[in-house]
């Protein structure tokens, strides 16, 4: 009689989590090289699959992508601060860290801005 084969879902599992984590190496090499458009997207993919540290490390790339994209910097921080609340470890301190420069960049945006606030009273 044949050995049995394991579950389909167990070799899905394995196969996924050895997906993320090279998606997660990916990201990390592209952040080293500067090419933070290629970081955030293996950063995305492994975030997706709740690889340990990818969405902080995302986040961090996406602040770093409005900071050099002031057109689009009001999208990528608030993808950053979904990616932030949805970390595992979102009260590690380095995502402490993350949400205090996250914040100082909407600060800014805001600054930048300034006629286009809205005065309250």
């Amino acid at each position: 009689m044949p050995a049995p084969l394991p579950p389909p879902d167990a070799d899905g599992r394995r196969a996924g989590r050895a997906l993320a984590e090279v998606a997660y190496r990916l990201g990390d090499r592209c952040d080293r090289e500067g090419d933070l458009d290629r970081a955030a997207r293996w950063f995305r993919r492994a975030a997706e699959t709740g690889w340990p540290g990818a969405a902080l490390r995302l986040a961090d790339v996406l602040g770093r992508l409005a900071d050099d994209r002031p057109e689009s910097s009001e999208v990528l921080l608030a993808e950053a601060i979904r990616w932030i609340s949805r970390a595992s470890d979102a009260t590690s301190p380095a995502a402490i860290g993350l949400i205090t420069d996250t914040l100082n960049r909407h600060q800014r945006l805001a600054a930048r801005r300034g006629g286009d606030s809205v005065t309250v009273g």
